[in-house]
């Protein structure tokens, strides 16, 4: 249970550190990130689970890189739903999926 609450307030850090870092990216504060965490996680947990056994063929002909298309969506939807987090553009939202998908493998790894 620490280990899933560390994940979450780290990869809210991370979160934080790309909205600061990228110009397109734009988040309140550290509260904010730590929520885009948490409905990012909750999610990828349920619908990403979802599309990821829906689209299983294409992951297989792709060798995994359609996980970043569905992702991308994913942030896409956490950005609709979250008014105080913004990304501009899809191109910035690839960028920032990637960044956000290194991160939380990193992160379950450590935990």
């Amino acid at each position: 249970m620490i280990g899933l609450i560390l994940h979450f307030l780290l990869l809210g850090a991370v979160i934080f550190v790309i909205a600061e870092t990228l110009p397109r990216v734009h988040v309140d504060g550290y509260g904010t990130a730590l929520i885009v965490a948490i409905v990012y996680g909750l999610i990828n947990v349920t619908l990403g689970t979802v599309l990821m056994i829906l689209s299983f063929p294409f992951m297989i002909i792709t060798i995994g890189l359609f996980k970043l298309v569905i992702n991308t969506f994913l942030l896409w939807i956490t950005d609709q739903l979250i008014d105080s987090f913004e990304i501009e553009d899809m191109g910035t939202t690839i960028i920032v999926a990637i960044l956000i998908t290194i991160a939380d493998v990193f992160l379950t790894w450590i935990f």
